[in-house]
């Protein structure tokens, strides 16, 4: 055609081309939109799934440890059901053990043996004041748990231990005097820890050991005591001179008895036999002083001179000089 415009083949060809291109491109965004969105869907089902089942998990963990409970050594539980009326009649012993939560509430009770003091200030028989403290070791009956948390709670030991221990303490030591609690600590002991184990009998608790520990009397009564303690060693010294005096004169006799005696045996000696025997004893007497010089130091002895130089018959004593160094 004249002033007209001829489109080719290759022009129609390539338009077709870009129309068809498009199109693939269109349902390839769709395609891959539908799979997003798969995926996503998908990926929303697990987490669901997931978190309902970390939900579960949780809400059956929280379930199984409302439901159990555990009981260390050394302990006993009681159980309390609201249902049931109160306090159950069994013990739990150590271990675990199940429960119907908000129903039932395990009580927890130690039943190892435990030390006590109990102090106390009491009235001997003597009407002297003594502080005694007493030690106590006990423990709970296990097989009376129930009763005893039901009468008196968890804190019976504070309830019970203080005012037996009191009670028995004045009871028995106003059966003694001050001075018998001294020597006959062992007999109160005993006293004290058999009238304390029938209370606590009374009570559900076993007593296992109970001692005295401390004892102390007030200051008029360690006063007297100091005083008569003087006053008794001072009899007995002045005892101890009078005996001694009586046995210096009994001495004393027996000696003049025995003098006499031999002053009677040497008279009638030199009556039989003159004057023999006085030269006996002075020979003796002699010996005797030669003896105790010769051990002595410094000591020089001189025979005197013989009287036959001078025509006499006696003879000149001897000398004994000291010579000193």
């Amino acid at each position: 055609m004249k002033g007209g415009c001829r489109l080719g083949p290759r022009v129609v060809l390539s338009t077709n081309a870009q129309t068809q291109n498009r199109r693939s491109r269109h349902d390839l965004c769709q395609r891959h939109t539908k799979d997003t969105l798969l995926t996503i869907a998908t990926m929303d089902k697990v987490l669901s799934r997931i978190s309902t089942a970390a939900g579960a998990l949780t809400i059956g963990a929280f379930t199984v440890n409302s439901c159990i409970y555990n009981v260390d050594g050394g302990e006993r539980a009681v159980m309390f059901d609201t249902l049931r009326g109160g306090i159950l009649p069994d013990v739990r012993n150590e271990g675990t053990h199940f429960m119907i939560p908000v129903v039932q509430k395990p009580i927890i009770i130690d039943v190892r043996t435990k030390p006590r003091e109990i102090p106390s200030v009491t009235g001997t028989k003597d009407l002297q004041m003594v502080n005694i403290k007493l030690r106590v070791l006990w423990r709970p009956v296990i097989e009376k748990l129930p009763q005893l948390y039901r009468e008196l709670g968890t804190d019976f030991d504070e309830r019970v231990l203080p005012s037996i221990g009191n009670e028995v303490l004045k009871s028995v030591v106003a059966q003694y005097n001050a001075e018998e609690l001294l020597s006959k600590r062992a007999e109160v002991s005993n006293r004290i820890k058999t009238e304390l184990i029938k209370r606590g009998a009374h009570f559900h608790l076993t007593l296992d050991d109970v001692a005295i520990t401390h004892l102390t009397f007030g200051r008029e009564f360690m006063r007297a005591i100091e005083s008569k303690q003087v006053a008794f060693q001072e009899a007995e010294r002045q005892q101890y001179v009078v005996q001694r005096a009586e046995q210096e004169r009994i001495a004393s006799v027996t000696r003049a008895e025995g003098e006499a005696e031999a002053a009677t045996i040497i008279t009638k000696a030199m009556e039989k036999t003159g004057n023999a025997i006085i030269e006996v004893r002075r020979i003796d007497a002699a010996k005797e002083i030669a003896q105790k010089l010769a051990k002595g130091r410094n000591i020089i002895y001189l025979p005197g001179g013989s009287s036959g130089s001078n025509g006499g018959d006696g003879s000149s004593p001897g000398l004994l000089l000291s010579v000193d160094k």
